[in-house]
């Protein structure tokens, strides 16, 4: 299951982000049953989250909280992937190609880490990843 919700008085098109998250999965061997949030939250959250898991008190764009990864499961038990919190508002900040195409980015990024992907020790691995996916996936319609 994919459960999106919203914080803030941003929307996003619920359709498009469960097409880029089961696309992202899928390309990563993910089969489904699996569980996965997607949470907008306003800065003051994104930066208190920051601040209590990374120790770090600024704003940010996006935090991954990851649960099963992706160790090997019993059978029948649906993987626990965890969520993806992204800042709407840091997104349009720091947006150069459009606020849809920095949410995809942001959205990509954060299932990335859901599956143990780690771009500040893998020599850019993750990286080159999320571009290559980003390349083959729409931008997100953008905020509402």
């Amino acid at each position: 299951m994919i459960e999106i919700s919203a914080a803030t008085a941003d929307r996003i098109d619920s359709r498009e982000v469960e097409a880029i998250v089961r696309a992202v999965l899928a390309s990563e061997g993910v089969a489904e049953p699996y569980d996965v949030g997607i949470r907008l939250v306003a800065d003051d959250e994104i930066r208190s989250l920051n601040r209590e898991h990374r120790g770090e008190d600024v704003v940010t764009d996006v935090l991954s909280f990851p649960i099963d990864g992706v160790e090997e499961l019993p059978p029948g038990m649906d993987r626990q992937l965890g969520d993806v919190v992204i800042s709407p508002a840091q997104a349009a900040r720091q947006a150069t190609g459009g606020t849809g195409a920095e949410l995809r980015t942001l959205l990509v990024h954060g299932l990335l880490h859901l599956l143990e992907y780690d771009h500040e020790t893998d020599d850019g691995v993750m990286l080159a990843r999320q571009d290559a996916l980003c390349e083959t996936l729409p931008a997100l319609s953008g905020l509402g």
